[in-house]
């Protein structure tokens, strides 16, 4: 369905802008070279989803942009069977000044879509996008959600056999995004091929089947999502410690190191063991040492299931701020958590980082640290992922119709 073979792009770029004049009329180079994208491979089958990874300047909207014709590419093939439609960057294809309804036409023309086809569509499209009176409206007068609806109403009715997804989907109110998503679900269902573009990194391990990461132009991950995601995270943490020089990885853990957890284990309360019941409190225990002096650290923990979804974070800069310790200090952490959760299998990542997220400072990250079970229930059964607080009264007094006014 999509078949991406040895893809090259490379880019210009100049100081300043006379510096391309000067360059095409004395024939002598003034310009540094940006290479894109190095030698990118892949394949996408029919009914597959493949999630693409990477962080700002790996490559991503440029792949899309070849893919969708918008650039031609210095070397290497793109094949695609069918029509190719896909949400790139927010408004692209619109005309501001156009109604929405008169947007439909130009932007379907542009996907190729014949005016019959647009014609037999189009109450579907408006339909879909939920934007009343306002698709008669100027595209100016609308919020980037109301664009991204539009757009993606437009992209998915124009009868693809692929769809490239991008970042914009995220500007979409939750409600519409979850509808989004059940659309492309049954688009996936009906055979359609789709490269899905995303740092919304649950939405990949639940929606792909397989994942791929750039970094620097080139393809340096591609297989399960989970596998994916986890080093998209290692790449996101070593950032900044690469801009200082300093990497090192000790037993499968990453980050800088000026504190790690040296030791940590994870038990039933009641069972002693890693395996426990649904409801079970979760104890861990973990040493810390720290190898310099810190006064902002934050540990975070992290439960995945058997797919690699993130079931529930936490980190103590969120529950009571930032925590210090001395250079060469050890101390002892527990941790108690009510495991409302399903039986299945599950792991814990554990994290030790500066402030709210692990972007800027990643003093200690290991992904799948430590493992247990969930198996039976204490109390009721439930169906889902977790137990939630839930309150029923089979007794309650009808509600008193309210008296008319005379």
């Amino acid at each position: 369905m999509i078949s991406v073979q040895d893809l090259h792009k490379s880019f210009k770029l100049f100081a300043r802008p006379a510096d391309r004049l000067l360059e095409a009329i004395t024939g002598r180079e003034r310009h540094a070279t940006h290479v894109a994208l190095d030698g990118v491979s892949f394949q996408v089958g029919e009914g597959e989803v493949l999630g693409v990874l990477g962080r700002n300047g790996a490559g991503k909207s440029t792949l899309l942009k070849l893919m969708t014709g918008v650039l031609m590419p210095d070397a290497g093939e793109i094949h695609i069977d069918g029509r190719v439609t896909g949400l790139l960057e927010l408004g692209t294809g619109f005309n501001p000044e156009l109604t929405g309804a008169q947007n439909i036409t130009a932007n379907a023309l542009m996907l190729g879509m014949s005016h019959a086809e647009i014609d037999a569509r189009r109450e579907a499209i408006i339909e879909f996008c939920e934007l009343g009176e306002y698709i008669h409206e100027p595209l100016r007068t609308y919020s980037s959600g109301m664009v991204m609806r539009l757009g993606f109403a437009i992209a998915i009715h124009a009868d693809p056999a692929c769809f490239l997804v991008d970042e914009a989907l995220s500007v979409g109110d939750g409600y519409f995004q979850q509808k989004c998503m059940k659309r492309i679900r049954q688009f996936k269902e009906d055979g359609g091929a789709i490269l899905f573009v995303s740092h919304d990194l649950n939405a990949v391990k639940v929606l792909c089947d397989r994942a791929l990461v750039l970094e620097g132009g080139r393809v340096v991950h591609e297989g399960d999502p989970e596998g994916a995601v986890n080093l998209y995270n290692r790449i996101m943490a070593r950032q900044a410690e690469e801009e200082e020089g300093r990497h090192q990885a000790r037993a499968g853990a990453y980050g800088n190191f000026q504190v790690e957890v040296t030791a940590a284990s994870a038990r039933g309360a009641r069972s002693g063991s890693t395996t426990l019941s649904s409801g079970e409190t979760l104890a861990l225990e973990l040493t810390l040492h720290a190898h310099q002096a810190l006064d902002n650290i934050a540990l975070g923990v992290l439960i995945r299931d058997r797919f690699g979804q993130d079931i529930f974070g936490i980190n103590t800069f969120q529950q009571q701020g930032p925590f210090a310790m001395a250079a060469g200090e050890r101390r002892e952490v527990r941790l108690a958590i009510e495991a409302a959760i399903a039986p299945g299998k599950y792991t814990i990542t554990l994290a030790l980082h500066s402030g709210d997220h692990h972007l800027d400072d990643c003093y200690w990250w290991h992904d799948a640290a430590l493992q247990v079970e969930v198996a039976g229930y204490l109390g009721s059964k439930f169906s889902g992922l977790c137990r939630l607080p839930c309150h029923i009264d089979l007794d309650a007094a009808p509600v008193a119709a309210p008296e008319e006014s005379p």
